[in-house]
């Protein structure tokens, strides 16, 4: 059956530049006919972290090239495209503008309707995509920046039942992985030296484990690993795998806690969901093997779904941003005009109580 709809995804938000082209069906059924994605990982490695300005200036260099070889890989042109979708938040600004600008433009050049998309959302209904995932289900959003429970009830509404009242949880793992002298970026190389630690070693703290609010805090945490290393330095390669594989056990502990009240929360609220409820996770943490299996776990015991999106879907990607876009037009949604702005900050539940920063450009979770 032949499309109905073909967007153009466009995402900039952080230190991944990436085109795709997706497609969905009148059935709604998708196809992904392309999807480029260019990291960055060299450009910041050398300062532990993403500096904005580079990052910023990477995009200018790479986004034209991206799209042009994603239009090639799906076999299309632009005058093929329906619409664009451009990732308008949250996100470094600077990235955000490149982006956003060049939707603008070639949304202007071709005449087709340009879709502002939060970011977040993207990763919100990429189970959608990769599931068919019915409404409502619950989201673990677990990134550098964000670590929140999300009740996903429809396209545009969101309910955050919980959020980290200070770091985020790939935060945690990138700080723990700089202060051991792990390469950036810290999830991937914490949970390699996990691998051969010993995870009773250190007996870390689960902060808020007992409490009925459904909040995060890994502050506390990363403390504690902190003060550990220094007690014993200078550490080994054994004490830092020991380190590691403590500090994911108290993570993966904290998480079980946290996510089991939300299931049960869940289930209290909804216990007539036509289909078997489900708990989706996203972000770039998701990719965190450990973290899985201990969701996986979760789920089992409390009759839940576990779906967790290929790993190449769980970080930046501008298939879950075009992705975004078809949901939206599938609603009837109005396009956006072409002043629309990139914001920085931009909860997915902005009726929620700002609980992690407030500044000029909004709540930032």
């Amino acid at each position: 059956m032949a499309p109905i709809l073909r967007i153009l995804g466009i995402e900039t938000s952080c230190d991944e530049t990436a085109a795709a082209i997706v497609e969905r069906r009148d059935d709604g059924t998708a196809a992904v006919a392309s999807d480029v994605v260019l990291s960055q990982l060299d450009e910041h490695s050398a300062y532990g972290g993403v500096v904005p300005e580079i990052a910023a200036r990477a995009h200018v260099e790479a986004l034209d090239t991206l799209i042009d070889e994603a239009l090639k890989r799906a076999n299309v042109s632009l005058s093929d495209v329906d619409a664009i979708a451009a990732t308008s938040g949250p996100g470094l600004i600077g990235g955000l503008l490149v982006g956003l600008m060049t939707g603008k433009a070639i949304s202007r050049a071709t005449g087709k309707p340009l879709y502002a998309i939060n970011h977040l959302e993207g990763h919100a209904l990429t189970a959608r995509l990769t599931d068919g995932l019915s409404f409502p289900y619950l989201m673990l959003l677990v990134s550098g920046g964000h670590t929140q429970l999300i009740l996903v009830r429809g396209i545009g509404e969101y309910e955050r039942w919980g959020t980290t009242i200070d770091d985020a949880l790939g935060e945690a793992f990138d700080k723990t992985a700089k202060l051991l002298g792990l390469p950036y970026p810290g999830g991937p190389a914490v949970e390699a030296a996990a691998k051969n630690g010993d995870p009773d070693r250190f007996d870390f703290p689960r902060p808020l484990v007992g409490e009925s609010r459904l909040d995060f805090s890994f502050s506390g945490l990363k403390t504690a690993v902190r003060q550990a290393a220094t007690a014993i330095a200078p550490v080994t390669e054994q004490d830092i795998a020991d380190i590691c594989a403590s500090f994911q056990k108290a993570i993966s502990r904290t998480l079980k806690d946290r996510i089991g009240r939300g299931l049960q929360r869940f289930k209290k609220e909804y216990p007539k969901t036509v289909d078997k409820p489900a708990l989706v996770v996203a972000g770039g943490v998701a990719a965190n093997l450990e973290l899985r299996r201990t969701l996986q776990d979760l789920c089992d015991l409390n009759g839940f779904r576990f779906i967790a999106p290929p790993l190449r879907l769980c970080t930046d990607n501008a298939v879950m941003i075009a992705w975004a876009g078809l949901e939206r037009m599938a609603t009837g949604a109005a396009p956006d005009g072409l002043d629309v702005q990139p914001r920085s900050r931009w909860p997915l539940d902005q009726k929620a109580e700002t609980l992690l920063g407030h500044g000029k450009r909004g709540a930032k979770a």
